[in-house]
């Protein structure tokens, strides 16, 4: 019997985010999953990446694809590079950049393509939630349900990472060891572009209302209920990521991307200087 430890689901991410590249070792691949990696919270700000050496031997790539990769990050401003003993590549605390970067993913991503994607993490989340319904301990969903009730105070930089774990521990209650895996990799995929729904505070609302349904519909076994509850949550954040990327694309230059992104952070802005 599983036991959810929402602390231990970052060692999944990486898992994930490490998984071998093989013939698609190109330097775009290796910046892609970590800045993947970066967003869903398997690293945070001011750790250390894996060496040179580590990355190489976990992505199945050579150490100068790699380097390529780190230096690409460093030019986003994602990590910084320090020399010496105790050096290496570490997370940089820089939220506008990874927003940048996941944004700019997002614009390039054909609007069928991102619909598909929903299509499938629907679909995996679903199973996971329905079998989570049937062998999931009393225990185990309170654990989540305490978690998830702490998560709503996390400021928003930080609310994503939480969200995240709670959605894989969540998964993890299937007992299903081929469902989770799955639910971990889509998960690495999707949650960089539904990280760019953080600062919006009703998409915040209604993925913690979705998440809650689900928690209270598995403790009470009910697998229509909890599926409804993924499926309402993912269409939802699917409708959203749609009507952002049709707003970035209405400027087609990367300066406009920034000067939309920028827009947005003075708006958030504004509304938290109203709001105190």
């Amino acid at each position: 019997m599983t036991t959810a430890v929402p602390g231990a689901t970052p060692s999944r991410l990486r898992t994930a985010a490490f998984a071998p590249i093989g013939e698609e070792g190109r330097a775009d691949m290796v910046v892609s999953r970590l800045v993947q990696a970066i967003s869903v919270g398997a690293f945070t700000e001011g750790e250390r990446l894996p060496s040179e050496n580590e990355l190489s031997t976990l992505l199945g790539v050579a150490v100068v694809t790699v380097r390529e990769a780190l230096s690409e990050l460093r030019h986003r401003d994602l990590i910084e590079t320090k020399r010496g003993r105790n050096g290496g590549s570490f997370v940089r605390p820089s939220q506008a950049a990874v927003e940048e970067v996941n944004a700019r993913a997002l614009a390039d991503e054909s609007r069928v393509a991102l619909a598909d994607l929903g299509v499938h993490y629907e679909v995996v989340s679903a199973a996971c939630a329905e079998y989570a319904c049937l062998r999931a301990t009393s225990e185990e969903l309170q654990i989540v349900a305490d978690v998830l009730a702490e998560s709503r105070r996390a400021p928003a930089f930080q609310w994503r990472r939480r969200v995240t774990e709670l959605q894989l521990e969540l998964a993890a209650l299937s007992q299903s060891v081929r469902l989770t895996n799955e639910h971990v990799r889509l998960q690495t995929e999707f949650t960089p572009l539904l990280a760019l729904q953080d600062f919006d505070d009703a998409a915040r609302e209604l993925t913690h209302a979705a998440l809650v349904a689900q928690v209270e519909a598995t403790q009470a076994g009910d697998v229509q209920l909890a599926r409804a509850a993924v499926r309402e949550s993912v269409r939802g954040s699917v409708r959203w990521l749609i009507a952002f990327r049709a707003e970035l694309l209405a400027g087609s230059r990367e300066s406009d991307l920034r000067g939309t992104l920028e827009a947005r952070r003075r708006r958030r802005e504004r509304e938290n200087r109203d709001e105190q």
